[in-house]
C-alpha cells in the first residue's frame, strides 16, 4: 500500500516528488521538487519569475507561507511604457491580456521554496534542483496539454525575440511531441541549488533582471527584489460535515471565499448543486470595492465570516432565495495559467503549493532563465485598476492552496489552477469528498458548475433538472459541450483515515497526474 502520493499538472512533476518520498524525503521536499520540475515542464505557467503559496500542514503546526507576487516601484521609479495587450483566443470567446515590462511585478518564487525548504525539508536544495536542471538542458518533449497551452498562448510567447527562441525555435509554437529546450533555465536551476534565491534576489540574476525590466520602461528596481521575503500567515479555517478546512487568508481573496461558502453550507444543512450556485452567488456579492480595499487591513478574515453575515446568506440558500449579484470578478474567460502541486507523505504531513506566471509577461531576460510575471496586467489582480497599488503590497490572489483535515488527521491535499474557478472548483472537490464520500478521482472529475458574471456555467453531466430549476430563478445558464479547462485543475491527494489508503487525482481538465510513494 502506498505511503504518500503527489498530484500535479503534469506527470512529470507528479513522478519527481514521488521519488523523492520513496528516497525518503517528507513531503514539503516533495513539494518543491515538484515545483522545480514543474519551471521546466509547465514553464509557460510558472518559474523562477513567479509567485506562489505554500500551505503546509504537520501534527505540529500549520502555516500559509505567502510568496506571491509583489507590488514594484520602491525608490520612486516612474513608468515609462505601457501594458502590451494580446489577445487570446478560446475557441468561441477572446480576451486580451496585457504583457510586456510595465506588467512585471516582483517574483517571489525562489525566496519562498527556499523557506519553506529551510523550515521544513530535509533534503538538500541541490539535491531537488539537480534533476530539473538536466531536464531543462537536455529537454522535455511537449505533452498534448502542453501544445494545448502554448498554442492558446502564442500571443504572449511570440512578442519578443528572446521568448520566440524557446517557445517558437521552429517558427510556430512548440507542438505535440516536439522538444522544449530551455538550458538557461537549467543553468539558473542549478545555481539556485547551491547558492539558493541570493542570487535571485541581491545578486547578478536579479541586476540583470531589475535592469533589462526597466529598460524596456517597467518599475521592477533592485531595491524591490532585495526587499522581498515569503511571510508566513495564519490559515483561514472553516468546517463542513465534521471536517476542519484550512485555506489562503487575506491578502489572497480566494481562501476567505471559499471559507465563507463552506460555512454558508455548513450552516444552510444544503450542499446539492442548486445550493452550491447560491452560495457562489453570495461570496461573489462580497466582492465589492470596499472588499478589495480591505484585502491589505486588518479586520476582513472576521468581517467575511461573521456570524451574522453567514447566517443570513444561510438563511436565503436554505430556502433557495437569491441575494442578487453585487460585487464583480472581472473577465469570465480567464486562463489562469497556474500550475498546483498536493504532496502527502507517510508521516502525516502535507504541503499544498500553488504559483503562477500570470499568463507570463513575455519579457525572458538573456543570461538568467527568467521568464517574468505578469501579474500588473492581470485584470482579476487589480480590481482596483492597472497600476493603483503602492509599491511592496502583496498583489491579491484566487490562489488557495487547501488541506482538508478529519480528526486532526489529513484527509485531503488540494489546490487548483483556474483564475475565478479556482475556489468553485476546490469547494465543490470538498463537498463530493466529505460530504458525498466520493473518493479522490470522483470527487475531481466530477462536473463542476460555477456562477460568474450572472451566469452559470455547466459543464456535460449536470444534473439537468437542477439546470432548469435554476434558470426558473432566472438564472441565465450556459451549458458546455464537453468539460473544459475553464473549471480549473484541481490536483488532489487523498488519505481515508479509517483504512489509511492513499490516492490521489490530476485533474484531466489540465493534464493532471498522480504519482504513488
Amino acid at each position: 500500500m502506498a505511503t504518500g502520493a503527489v498530484a500535479a499538472g503534469h506527470p512529470l512533476t507528479a513522478e519527481a516528488g514521488a521519488r523523492v518520498l520513496r528516497e525518503g524525503g517528507n513531503a514539503v521536499d516533495a513539494a518543491v521538487a515538484s515545483v522545480l520540475t514543474s519551471f521546466v515542464v509547465e514553464s509557460g505557467l510558472t518559474g523562477l519569475g513567479a509567485g506562489g503559496f505554500m500551505l503546509v500542514h504537520t501534527p505540529a503546526e500549520d502555516v500559509l507561507l505567502d510568496f506571491f507576487v509583489e507590488v514594484p516601484g520602491r525608490g520612486g521609479v516612474e513608468r515609462s511604457s505601457e501594458l502590451v495587450p494580446v489577445v487570446v483566443h478560446f475557441g468561441d470567446a477572446t480576451q486580451v491580456f496585457n504583457i510586456g515590462a510595465a506588467s512585471c511585478g516582483v517574483p517571489g518564487n525562489p525566496k519562498g521554496l527556499e523557506a519553506a525548504l529551510r523550515r521544513f525539508g530535509s533534503v538538500p536544495m541541490s539535491e531537488l534542483a539537480g534533476p530539473p536542471a538536466r531536464v531543462a538542458r537536455e529537454g522535455v518533449v511537449i505533452n498534448a496539454q502542453q501544445a494545448y497551452m502554448h498554442e492558446l498562448l502564442k500571443g504572449v510567447f511570440g512578442e519578443y525575440p528572446e521568448s520566440r527562441e524557446i517557445y517558437e525555435p521552429h517558427g510556430h509554437p512548440l507542438r505535440e511531441g516536439d522538444v522544449l529546450r530551455f538550458p538557461e533555465l537549467g543553468d539558473a536551476l542549478e545555481r539556485f541549488g547551491a547558492e539558493g534565491a541570493e542570487p535571485f534576489h541581491n545578486g547578478e540574476i536579479a541586476a540583470k533582471v531589475s535592469a533589462w525590466v526597466l529598460e524596456r520602461g517597467g518599475t521592477l528596481t533592485a531595491a524591490d527584489m532585495a526587499a522581498y521575503e515569503a511571510v508566513d500567515r495564519v490559515p483561514v479555517r472553516a468546517k463542513l460535515a465534521g471536517r476542519q478546512i484550512l485555506t489562503n487568508p487575506p491578502p489572497s481573496a480566494g481562501g476567505i471565499l471559499i471559507a465563507f461558502s463552506l460555512a454558508v453550507l455548513e450552516r444552510a444543512g444544503r450542499t446539492d448543486a442548486e445550493a452550491i450556485v447560491l452560495a457562489m452567488e453570495e461570496a461573489q456579492s462580497l466582492r465589492t470595492a470596499t472588499f478589495n480595499r480591505g484585502l491589505h487591513g486588518p479586520g476582513l478574515r472576521d468581517a467575511v465570516l461573521d456570524e451574522a453575515l453567514v447566517a443570513a446568506a444561510a438563511t436565503r440558500v436554505a430556502t433557495g432565495e437569491r441575494v442578487g449579484q453585487v460585487g464583480t470578478d472581472g473577465s469570465a474567460d480567464h486562463i489562469g495559467s497556474t500550475t498546483h502541486i498536493s504532496a502527502l507523505d507517510a508521516h502525516g504531513c502535507c504541503a499544498s503549493v500553488t504559483c503562477s506566471n500570470g499568463t507570463g509577461s513575455g519579457v525572458i531576460v538573456p543570461g538568467t532563465g527568467v521568464h517574468v510575471n505578469n501579474m500588473l496586467g492581470e485584470e482579476d489582480l487589480n480590481p482596483l485598476g492597472f497600476h493603483e497599488f503602492a509599491p511592496g503590497l502583496r498583489l491579491p490572489s484566487m490562489m488557495s492552496p487547501t488541506v482538508v483535515l478529519r480528526d486532526g488527521e489529513v484527509e485531503m491535499v488540494l489546490g487548483s489552477g483556474g483564475s475565478n474557478r479556482i475556489r468553485s472548483a476546490i469547494l465543490q472537490a470538498i463537498v463530493k469528498l466529505v460530504v458525498d464520500d466520493e473518493w479522490a478521482e470522483d470527487a475531481v472529475e466530477d462536473p463542476r458548475v460555477h456562477f460568474e458574471g450572472g451566469a452559470v456555467q455547466a459543464e456535460p453531466g449536470v444534473d439537468e433538472e437542477v439546470l432548469r430549476s435554476l434558470e426558473a430563478r432566472a438564472y441565465e445558464v450556459v451549458r458546455w459541450r464537453k468539460p473544459d479547462m475553464f473549471f480549473g485543475g484541481v490536483h488532489a491527494v487523498a488519505r481515508d483515515p479509517e483504512s489509511g489508503a492513499i490516492g490521489g487525482a490530476g485533474d484531466p481538465r489540465r493534464g493532471g497526474a498522480v504519482a504513488l510513494a
